[in-house]
Order: structure tokens, then sequence, then C-alpha cells
């Protein structure tokens, strides 16, 4: 057993995690009689040896940071919410309708508009969520599972039978936005070989951002860490547990509406009918799970995902390997974020000298606070 700092436990995990995940893939090819170092060798190429390939790389990772974010602070006040996918479509679909209804508007109006219109749309689906936990006890597990189909099919029907036909080229897909509705900078987009990289990027940093700081430096992200770690102790400091479960899930939801706009005002460029729930919405939560809730770990995980998913192209055509094999890998490396406390039991942790009690005095006077009555501490008694 290996002793290390917490800190770089909680970096070796993930890590490892990631390597094992590319070592049964590897075992995979192998089983089925191909070159592993030639497939990943692929990969990489086709993610950053070209600026199409890096363009497209940061494209997708774009809304796989909103959406990792919008699910680490549900899980940092304690809660699972598994309601990504349909609080992400609901941001879409929003924010392409309002771009395709208001198109006389300009620029500085209609696109923060319809950004914040997307973000609304996104915290209402996880509000809802969020309410009936504080109010009720319902589980956001199965709430949050059940809105996705609610989000999905209402959406189809809101697109078939209550949007203006002038705005569909048909009953499955929008027209596409115009350009003063549009993230699409022709400057950036020229830059990266005519990627569909956007100024969603730009957004999604200055997310991570603001998660950081609201976390970091903020009350309520101390209230809703303290919420998520004992909402016992938090309700006799004062702090609201209801409060900051519905805060902390109309923040998870609205982060995750933006994850769906940077899709429509972004990539697509308009919206069509989802027959199943957005893989954006399961691979967010992957990545918040990769990146351990934090900033940097969102970053890098999302750009991690990007890299398997646009390189698994290249490995098809390139390599000639099935793309089922990049799923292979990003499901094991899922796995084994999943089982990370086997992988910690590698690893002992370093207590610093802080966590050992030094007594200052040879005795000091009663404690009556909530830890029990009141008695004498005697010198080298913790």
């Amino acid at each position: 057993m290996i002793k290390v700092t917490p800190k770089v436990k909680n970096i070796l995990v993930p890590v490892i995690s990631v390597i094992a995940g590319f070592i049964v893939g590897a075992i995979i090819m192998l089983i089925w009689s191909y070159n592993p170092f030639k497939a990943y060798s692929s990969m990489f190429s086709s993610a950053l040896g070209n600026m199409n390939g890096i363009g497209e790389t940061i494209r997708e990772a774009t809304p796989l940071i909103f959406i990792a974010i919008g699910f680490a602070i549900a899980s940092k006040a304690g809660f699972f919410n598994i309601g990504l996918p349909g609080q992400a479509q609901a941001g879409w679909l929003t924010s392409i309708w309002i771009v395709l209804a208001n198109p006389q508007l300009p620029k500085p109006v209609l696109l923060p508009l319809a950004i914040i219109a997307g973000a609304i749309a996104g915290a209402i689906v996880a509000g809802i969520a969020g309410y009936l936990r504080a109010q009720f006890g319902t589980n956001e597990v199965i709430t949050t599972i059940m809105l996705n189909y609610i989000v999905l099919y209402t959406c189809q029907y809101l697109m078939q039978q209550v949007m203006s036909s002038k705005l569909r080229i048909d009953t499955d897909t929008t027209k596409t936005i115009p350009a003063n509705g549009s993230l699409k900078l022709n400057w950036l987009t020229s830059m990266f070989g005519d990627s569909r990289i956007n100024a969603g990027i730009f957004l999604a940093i200055i997310g991570l951002i603001f998660y950081w700081y609201l976390m970091k430096k903020t009350t309520v992200g101390f209230e809703i860490k303290a919420v998520g770690l004992n909402p016992f102790a938090s309700r006799y400091a004062g702090m609201s547990s209801k409060k900051n479960i519905i805060i902390s899930m109309l923040l998870s939801g609205a982060f995750s509406g933006l994850g769906g706009v940077v899709q429509g005002l972004g990539t697509y460029q308009n919206y069509f009918t989802q027959t199943t729930s957005l893989d954006i919405g399961w691979d967010g939560l992957s990545v918040a799970l990769l990146g351990g809730g934090t900033a940097i770990g969102i970053l890098l995980a999302s750009l991690l995902f990007s890299i398997l998913k646009i390189g698994g192209l290249g490995m098809q055509t390139i390599a000639g390997i099935p793309y089922e094999i990049v799923s292979i890998v990003i499901a094991a490396i899922i796995f084994f974020i999943a089982i990370n406390y086997v992988i910690g039991l590698l690893f002992k942790t370093k207590k610093n000298r802080s966590d050992y009690y030094i007594p200052t005095r040879k005795e000091k006077g009663p404690n009556n606070g909530v830890d029990g009555p009141g008695r004498k501490v005697i010198e080298g008694e913790k």
C-alpha cells in the first residue's frame, strides 16, 4: 500500500481509471486481432493532429463542460441529478425557438435572450425535482429519470403540434437560425480549419470560473457543500436545507440547459426531434465523475472524452477499427471510476500534522458543546 496525501490520491484515482480503461480497450483489440498502437495513434492524430480536429474536439467538449458543472453542483449538495439529458434538451429547444421567433432583434439582444431562456428552461425542469425533494423528500433519482421522458415527449409534441410551421422545415426539424442568433464566429471557424467550433467555448470557460468561485469563495457555495456533507449539522448551524436543495438544483439545471443551448446555437444551428435522451447528458455526467467535481478536473475530463469521441471516428476510418471499441474504452473508464473505492485501497492517506490532537494546556474547562456533556480534558486526551 502506497502512502499519499489526500490531494495526490484524488488525482491518482481518476488517472489510474483512465489508464485502466485504455488497457482494457487494448486487450479487446488484441483479442480481435487489431493493433492497439495503431488504433490509439490514429485516435489522437485525428483529434489533435490538425486544426480541424482540434476545433472539433473543443466543440465536442463545450456542452460536456456545462453539463458536468450542472451535475457537480447537484452532487456537492448531496444529490444525484440524472435529469441532465432532459434539462439540456429543454435548453436546446427553447433557445432555438426564441431565435427563430424573433429574427428581427439585433444580435446583442437576441443572443443573450436565447441563452438566458435556455438556461431558465433547464433550471425549471431541474427545479421541479428540487422542489419535490425539499418539500416532500421525494427521491431525486426517480423524479429526474421520469422528467427525462416527460421532456423528451413534450418537446416532440411542441415541435409537431405547437411550433408555427413558419419556423419549421417539417414536423421534425426547425429552420436554420439566422446569424444574429448564432454562436458561430467566422474568424474562429476559419482559424480551426472550418470546424464547428463556436463562441460556446468562451462561455464554458466563464462557466468554469463561475463554478470555481461559487464553490470556493461564496456563502452560497459553502452552504451547498455543508448541506451535502451533513444536512443535520448544517440545519443546527442555521442553514436552510430546503432552500439550498432548491438553489443547487436550479443552478444544476441552468448549466445543463446551457449545454443544450450551445448544441443548438453553436453546433447544429437548429433543433431536430430527438427519439432518445441526449447523449451529451450522460457523457457530461461521466465527465463530472472523472473530473472529481473540480473545475480543472472537469475541463481535462471533457477534453479527454472529446478526444475519444472525435478520435474514435479516426480509428474507424484510418485503422479500420469499429467505433464500438471506443465505446468500450469509455465504458471501461466509467466502470473504473465507479469502483474508485477499490482503486483507492491501493493508497493509504497520509495524515497531516493538523489531523492530530496537540494539547496546549494541562487541563481545559468543561466542554458543553454538541459533542456531549461537559467534562474536563486531561493532557494527551483527544
